[in-house]
């Protein structure tokens, strides 16, 4: 195994989009060209699925140094309002392109953190957004709290909204780890949260679970691993940390890379991870998700209804997905959009009256036709073709794909792949094979993390 480690532990994207990010084209980008792509695919979403928003949230009250987000350190709570002014201007924008009321079928708040806003802020913006749409049935409502600041109040006030899901970012329990990551949150706030959770009635609630942080050992994950099952949360999304210092602001120096773990360290702390994680009752879903057997997404998994983007995986799919604030990406199908990174820039822009996108991409028929194979690879584990869903590098990509066969990594078929249990961990690997503008534009610098 560890000469497996050695030959595929290279950098590889995560592939919440395809085109990835690098790689979009931006020159053939534009402002109107997103206006249509978005005005397309509303049209043709029908109310059953209706869209997805995901609004971003970015103000952070410290620096966690293992983060790779788009965020802005303050602990000044006056920037909440006339920030969350600016987004529900930005979704006005959007609504004033549909030309009918919308239907909110997923709405993730991300960040950032936010519960950095207060319970009666947050209120205030999603009442502003749900006054303008209507909320589709059964709706995948989620957040991300911080344990420190998510208080009783944040999980009622949304929970009153809709919200059913939450997911808390634990990372590790061990202190040299938490001070390393500059991430200090006792086990018992996170208890606090969670419990509080359940009682009032949310029925998914996740722990974000990191390995290959500095000073990580085996010893210490397990600990981590065996704490948060203390308190049995529905889902657990078991990340290899990305170690992308090269991006600038991420704020990934705050240790040296000798602290890190190895390569093989890395690998030994994925296997074990996952073989502890299914000893206790969870499943593994797609790449870096684990759930217990009655958590909706393992139950789409296994019914085929699994769907991945930029807000990872989803236990169902919708066509048009609006980001809001800073940084945040849209996606239409037909194209891909980023807003604005800066705070300020961003609220300019928005308040100017225009949609805040400064790049982009749009996607031509080959780019659909691969981005049905990725998702495929990243949600089912299998891929297939015929004559329509062939292209130009498939004999380059399948030459690739029998080293990875004879490794024992995916099963080839007459017209399809599947990736074996072995394989899981080399998914974005897998992935890669089918990567054509990856193929026909190596990058000269690395711009993505390791794939193990």
């Amino acid at each position: 195994m560890n000469s497996l480690i050695d030959k595929y532990n290279i950098p590889g994207p995560r592939y919440t989009s395809y085109p990835t990010v690098p790689f979009w084209d931006d020159a053939g980008f534009s402002g109107e060209l997103w206006k249509n792509s978005v005005i397309r695919s509303f049209n043709e979403t029908n109310d059953s699925e209706g869209i997805s928003i995901y609004i971003h949230l970015p103000f952070c009250e410290a620096l966690c140094t293992f983060c790779a987000c788009h965020k802005r350190i303050t602990k000044q709570h006056s920037v909440e309002t006339p920030y969350l002014e600016s987004v529900l201007k930005e979704w006005d924008l959007y609504l004033n392109m549909f030309g009918r009321r919308p239907k909110i079928k997923e709405l993730h708040l991300g960040g950032g953190t936010p519960t950095f806003f207060s319970p009666e802020n947050l209120k205030l913006l999603l009442n502003g957004i749900f006054a303008k749409a209507d909320i589709a049935e059964n709706p995948e409502f989620s957040f991300e709290g911080h344990p420190n600041n998510t208080t009783r109040e944040h999980l009622q006030t949304l929970y009153d909204l809709g919200f059913r899901r939450c997911s808390f970012g634990v990372q590790d329990y061990d202190p040299v780890v938490q001070k390393a990551i500059n991430r200090i949150q006792p086990f018992e706030n996170v208890k606090n949260v969670t419990e509080w959770a359940r009682e009032i009635g949310y029925r998914g609630i996740s722990h974000d679970l990191v390995f290959g942080l500095p000073f990580h050992t085996w010893e210490k994950m397990e600990l981590t691993i065996r704490k948060t099952l203390e308190l049995k949360p529905d889902r657990l999304a078991f990340y290899s940390y990305a170690h992308v210092p090269w991006i600038k602001g991420v704020g990934q120096r705050g240790f040296d890379e000798n602290d890190l773990p190895s390569g093989e360290e890395k690998r030994r702390l994925y296997e074990n991870g996952k073989r502890l994680l299914e000893e206790l009752g969870y499943r593994e879903v797609g790449m870096d998700h684990f759930a217990l057997e009655h958590d909706d997404l393992y139950q789409a998994m296994i019914s085929g209804d699994i769907h991945r983007n930029f807000m990872g995986y989803s236990s169902s799919k919708t066509q048009l997905m609006i980001g809001l604030g800073m940084s945040a990406i849209s996606d239409s199908w037909y194209g891909f959009a980023q807003n604005e990174k800066s705070v300020e820039k961003y609220q300019q822009i928005v308040e100017e009256g225009i949609i805040p996108v400064t790049r982009g991409h749009m996607l031509n028929n080959e780019d659909l036709l691969i981005r049905r194979h990725i998702l495929n690879l990243m949600c089912r584990l299998e891929t297939s073709w015929d004559l329509q869903t062939g292209f130009p590098e498939l004999t380059t990509a399948l030459e690739a794909l029998k080293e990875m066969e004879s490794d024992g990594l995916v099963e080839i078929g007459e017209n399809s792949i599947k990736i074996t249990e072995k394989g899981r961990a080399f998914t974005r690997n897998v992935a890669m094979t089918f990567d054509l503008r990856m193929m026909r534009n190596k990058p000269e610098t690395r711009i993505f993390s390791m794939t193990i």
